[in-house]
């Protein structure tokens, strides 16, 4: 496998790659690239009424070929990181306590019964297939939680005398892969199943991979579903912190940092940022154009997020590994998906 590093879109804590530091010039060509794309999105927005965050999706997939010009790296990196973390702050402007507490306390338990169900099916066929356990744990924790940032916490807590480089690539190749597929599939599912709003969220935000993807299908439903998608979404990602300290207790003594890579903060500062807008919002003092414009900037950062990240996925790297390492992730992906899906059918909505 080349030792080029893995364009990795969704590396929302940073520890996967470093966001290149280069004259604001430098940024220049990946942000015009990914504006471009999704300026293109949407006008076929509005031209045959398909989600914008969608046609950026597959327009950015359409330009993927672009990945390989080192020259939009840093524009593109910060377009797929940064902005999708000043993206998610932003719709806490449009979220109060009130909505997130109507979830209910059902609603949690069923993400943590979900991320360790899927965890240990990552485990399990990881077993069964005739890789490592940590491996397994891996594959099914990057799918549980948050995708590529994840992988990396993950990686970093279980050592790299447990998981070896060319290992770690291709779970982040298969969660690319996969949470790219799932943001074009499950809307569709959701649609199909006559899903409401409040159920489609859940489901959505239960089980799509990484942040831009589920957040991204949320708004591409509606943008009421995109708001429960995001609440439910960011529980999954404050869970990164106790799913850490268990695979601690689990795999003790071998704590290493792979490549160099630092681990996460405990909870990431955007969805401290998000909380903190939500409960600002929930008091009523921000005025309901101020909260308009919030949403309707989070939702065009949020697309320009999700075009960079399709530019930068690593699909010709997915061709290469073959199918049998990412097995575990399939099954896993399959588990979150099924756990998710069965709870949005059966919640009253």
């Amino acid at each position: 496998m080349s030792n080029r590093p893995t364009p990795q879109a969704a590396d929302l804590f940073g520890d996967i790659e470093a966001t290149p530091k280069v004259g604001l010039t430098g940024y220049v060509p990946g942000l015009l690239v990914a504006g471009l794309a999704t300026m293109a999105a949407a006008t076929l927005t509005s031209r045959y009424g398909v989600p914008l965050t969608l046609m950026s999706l597959l327009i950015g997939l359409a330009l993927n070929f672009l990945s390989a010009d080192s020259r939009l790296t840093p524009g593109l990196t910060l377009a797929a990181r940064e902005l999708l973390r000043w993206a998610i702050v932003l719709v806490g402007a449009r979220i109060t306590f009130a909505q997130i507490i109507a979830l209910g306390p059902e609603a949690l338990v069923m993400v943590v019964i979900t991320i360790v169900a899927t965890i240990a099916t990552g485990a399990f066929v990881a077993r069964a297939m005739g890789f490592t356990t940590p491996f397994g744990v891996l594959s099914g924790g990057a799918v549980a939680i948050c995708g590529g940032s994840a992988a990396m916490a993950l990686s970093a807590t279980l050592g790299e005398s447990r998981i070896r480089q060319a290992e770690l690539t291709l779970v982040l190749v298969g969660i690319s892969a996969m949470s790219s597929l799932a943001m074009v599939l499950y809307p569709a599912v959701a649609h199909a199943l006559h899903f409401s709003d409040a159920q489609a969220g859940f489901f959505l935000g239960g089980s799509v991979h990484d942040v831009a993807q589920a957040l991204g299908s949320g708004y591409a439903f509606s943008p009421a579903a995109g708001e429960t998608t995001t609440i439910v979404k960011l529980a999954r990602v404050a869970m990164l912190a106790p799913v850490l300290g268990v695979i601690a207790l689990l795999f003790p003594a071998k704590l290493e940092v792979t490549g160099g890579a630092k681990k996460p903060p405990m909870v990431p500062w955007f969805v401290l940022g998000f909380f903190a807008v939500a409960g600002v919002n929930s008091t009523g003092v921000i005025p309901a154009q101020v909260s308009g414009f919030a949403a309707e900037t989070a939702a065009v950062m949020l697309a320009v997020s999700v075009a960079a990240t399709a530019i930068r996925s690593p699909l010709a790297e997915i061709m290469k590994s073959g199918p049998r390492p990412l097995v575990a992730v399939v099954a896993a992906s399959v588990t979150a998906f099924a756990l998710a899906l069965l709870y949005a059918w059966l919640r009253i909505a």
